[in-house]
């Protein structure tokens, strides 16, 4: 007997998901409450206040302020990324030889007062710096590279934007992806095998969509700006030589609080796509990825969380025996291959290399032009700035994916009979 309607129906609606944006923040705010101009004429100057090695003096000057006046979501939002910005540059401005054990009261209260009403841990995350820091130049123009600005930016000039950027525009790009999630799921729960083939069709090309997004990375971030002055102001206090017993933040408790840096696996968009096709990351790959899901607003690690509770797509293929819906779903896990192996790519340009080549100039104690990348970071030489031992996990993860792949079938199983 066929289930009846209302439980076919999964929607993205109580998931703070945008029909046309996704998990990006629609229409950011670019101004708090003028009670909170303090923070913001800080917050809007970061990369400046680092350079002259004046940001902390000003942030122990700043008033307490109370966070009552913040009342909508959005300027939740704008607060928690002004904040962010700030205690990044704050731990970071003096590189990775002299950290701080703590973050002074008038930064650290609010930033967790803040946080614990978003349900976000009071450090940059993916949610911050990518989706809600962006606005359009021309608002009625287009969402693309030369529209696009951030609201608030870190160390690295151009490279910051471009690296923030493209990232947005990956997530733009999964749109199309997102939404054909419910009709996957919806398809699966009523036995329609066609819906599940159409929109397994469509997400496959969101996916080869989000790679070539990524591509424009080449474009828009130097590899030495990257590893040698920004990553660090993405880096956190867990897993992190240079701060090994986390970070106190004042007012809020005595002892040292650890919180990873940002991280790709801070976006929803893989974690969704991986439980919808039912890929399984297992061991210290996926406890990594899991305790990223608390890196996300509440709502998008729900929508996680909820998707993995659905009845099994590759359950119901194997079950349809349908050729076009095998298809389809072979070359989903199959985009997701493409990029994440993509992904592998970028991070060797960006980290990799960067690091073989600073290893190499500090064996030769060369200064001159090599000066930025061979006084980089080294405690991070080797991992992302989720603090993950960046290149053995991401390959770990890829595999994986491509375990996921169906069995072959038909023609091509004969074939190897």
């Amino acid at each position: 007997m066929a289930a009846p309607e209302s439980e076919c129906l999964f929607s993205l609606d109580p998931y703070h998901v945008s029909e046309e944006l996704g998990f990006i923040l629609p229409d950011p705010l670019e101004e708090l409450p003028p009670y909170y101009q303090p923070w913001m004429d800080i917050a809007l100057h970061v990369p400046e206040l680092v350079h002259s090695h004046k940001l902390r003096l000003h942030i122990n000057e700043m008033p307490l302020l109370s966070i009552q006046f913040l009342q909508k979501h959005s300027e939740l939002r704008l607060a928690h990324l002004a904040l962010s910005a700030m205690t990044m540059g704050y731990v970071w401005q003096e590189g990775e030889n002299d950290t701080v054990e703590k973050l002074p009261h008038n930064l650290a209260v609010p930033y967790w007062e803040v946080s614990q009403r978003l349900g976000l841990p009071p450090i940059l995350t993916h949610a911050d710096a990518v989706l809600a820091n962006w606005k359009k130049k021309d608002p009625d123009g287009p969402f693309d590279m030369e529209n696009l600005e951030l609201l608030v930016s870190l160390p690295g000039g151009d490279s910051v934007r471009g690296f923030f950027m493209v990232t947005l525009l990956v997530e733009l790009a999964a749109v199309p992806a997102l939404r054909n999630i419910p009709t996957v799921i919806n398809g699966v729960r009523c036995g329609d095998t066609e819906a599940v083939a159409t929109a397994l069709e469509e997400i496959s090309q969101s996916m080869q969509d989000m790679t070539d997004a990524l591509k424009l990375m080449h474009d828009y971030v130097d590899p030495s700006v990257f590893y040698g002055i920004m990553r660090i102001y993405l880096s956190g206090w867990k897993d992190n030589t240079s701060m090994p017993k986390g970070l106190v933040y004042e007012g809020v408790q005595e002892e040292p609080m650890e919180y990873s840096g940002g991280s790709a696996a801070q976006s929803s968009l893989l974690h969704c796509f991986d439980e919808l096709l039912g890929i399984k990351h297992e061991e210290t790959s996926g406890e990594f990825l899991t305790r990223m899901r608390n890196y996300m607003p509440p709502a998008h690690k729900q929508l996680i969380q909820d998707i993995s509770l659905q009845p099994s797509l590759k359950g119901f293929i194997q079950q349809q025996a349908s050729e076009r819906l095998n298809q389809a779903f072979q070359r989903c896990v199959k985009k997701l291959v493409v990029l994440r192996s993509y992904h592998i790519k970028v991070v060797s340009r960006y980290i990799t290399v960067p690091a073989a080549r600073a290893r190499q100039l500090r064996k030769q104690y060369r200064e001159s032009e090599q000066e930025m990348i061979s006084r980089a970071p080294t405690a991070l030489e080797e991992r992302g700035t989720g603090g993950s031992g960046i290149m053995s996990f991401l390959k770990t993860v890829r595999n994986q994916t491509k375990d996921t792949l169906l069995p072959e079938t038909g023609k091509t199983k004969l074939h190897h009979s």
